[in-house]
């Protein structure tokens, strides 16, 4: 319960910032070659990465983030991120190399699945409340593994488990997470 909260108040204060979440990013660690004790590690260095490309190119970011576990797919994790339109061809062509950093192996195919929330670049600024409709299914669709009493107070109407994971489910970056919005409040 209280993850899902935390989960969705970290996506409005993302907003409220002015870094709204406009990329899924699902990163498949098991066909990666990351084992299910390594994910944590793996995610935390993917977004490390990102955030510092980001910056390097004057902006800032936002994240959240949940792993999963389940059969077929293995560990695995969705991302939801804010990267400005002009700066996804840059990410984009730096994922791959990212993951050949963080597993010390070559990419293998269908490892990363990276889209714009909503279908197309820009979405955000150009019409936001079909943004916003798909900004809320996409999180919807990452808070899947929710408990059923969670799902119920959060109004959730997709529940999938989530499968064993090791080390946290789910977290934020700092500039959205609780101690954050709790210093703008």
């Amino acid at each position: 319960m209280a993850q899902i909260g935390n989960l969705k108040a970290a996506e409005r204060h993302a907003e409220k910032i002015g870094l709204p979440f406009t990329r899924m990013i699902s990163i498949h660690w098991q066909a990666a070659g990351v084992p299910l004790a390594g994910m944590a590690k793996a995610t935390g260095r993917f977004t490390d990465l990102m955030a510092k490309a980001l910056a390097r190119h004057g902006s800032g970011t936002a994240w959240l983030w949940t792993h999963e576990n389940g059969d077929g797919k293995g560990g695995h994790c969705h991302l939801l991120a804010h990267v400005p339109a002009d700066l996804v061809p840059v990410v984009t062509a730096l994922q791959r190399g990212w993951l050949r950093r963080i597993t010390l192996r070559s990419y293998r195919a269908r490892v990363i699945h990276s889209k714009p929330i909503g279908g197309r670049l820009g979405l955000e600024a150009g019409n936001p409340d079909l943004h916003a409709v798909n900004l809320e299914a996409a999180l919807a669709y990452v808070l899947k593994g929710a408990s059923p009493e969670a799902a119920s107070k959060f109004g959730l109407e997709r529940l999938e488990a989530g499968g064993r994971v090791i080390g946290k489910r789910c977290g934020t970056s700092q500039n959205i997470g609780a101690k954050a919005r709790k210093a703008k409040d």
